[in-house]
């Protein structure tokens, strides 16, 4: 199903130049975009929530993201 959206000429012009740019049609560019906006939102939720955390739960955190980092990349099945 398709839908008409009022903008304006020069945002449409706009929409449909970054859309050629890239390759997509102006649908499949206006679903990258809202794409992107989920992702920001996610992101600054992320964000907030631990900057609610209690700062144990943080420094816990921080501590098992720096074993991961420091892990050394092995193949299970050869253990």
């Amino acid at each position: 199903m398709t839908t008409t959206i009022k903008v304006s000429d020069e945002l449409r012009d706009r929409l449909k130049a970054q859309a050629s740019r890239a390759g997509l049609t102006l649908g499949a560019h206006l679903a990258v975009l809202a794409d992107l906006a989920d992702r920001a939102d996610r992101l600054a939720a992320a964000k907030r929530a631990m900057a609610a955390a209690p700062a144990d739960t943080v420094d816990d955190y921080r501590a098992e993201t720096r074993q991961w980092e420091s892990a050394e990349l092995t193949d299970a099945t050869h253990a």
